[in-house]
């Protein structure tokens, strides 16, 4: 898991040989006024979901994760409280795995929240469980997708 500032998005292309094309993604894009919905980038191997939705009580957060995609969520406007756990810590899935979906559900609560302002964003790998939008505002952010393999 990360969380840093979109400015210092260069640490981490090394991570993943398609980050560098989705970091550009945010830099060039008018991510304020970008539609709603999924956006491609690199077919089905980079693709974006611009959302602007008001959040969950941090109660009724559920910890989610992805086996195909990880995660880059940058916050546009507002701020998103996110939970975190590692995926090996979590219990059985609550709601198992749907691959048409890449998502399964953990009914584990989290210790460890971050408010993540706009301007920042985190990464979020297959291992990390997260449960985004523990917020009662209206949050506009962009849930990269990026192919694991």
């Amino acid at each position: 898991m990360v969380l840093d500032q979109l400015q210092h998005a260069d640490r981490y292309t090394s991570l993943h040989p398609l980050f560098a094309q989705a970091f550009q993604f945010l830099r060039e894009a008018d991510v304020l006024n970008l539609p709603t919905g999924k956006h491609e980038i690199l077919g089905q191997e980079v693709f974006a979901l611009v959302s602007d939705e008001k959040g969950k009580p941090q109660e009724e957060a559920k910890l989610e994760a992805h086996l195909k995609y990880i995660d880059i969520q940058y916050v546009v406007k507002g701020i998103d409280r996110m939970g975190w756990k590692n995926l090996s810590e979590c219990s059985a899935p609550s709601e198992p795995y749907v691959a048409e979906k890449d998502i399964a559900f953990y009914p584990d609560k989290t210790n460890t929240w971050l408010d993540v302002p706009a301007g920042s964003f985190t990464i979020f790998f297959p291992s990390d469980a997260h449960a985004p939008m523990a917020t009662t505002h209206v949050v506009r952010k962009i849930v990269l997708k990026i192919a694991v393999a």
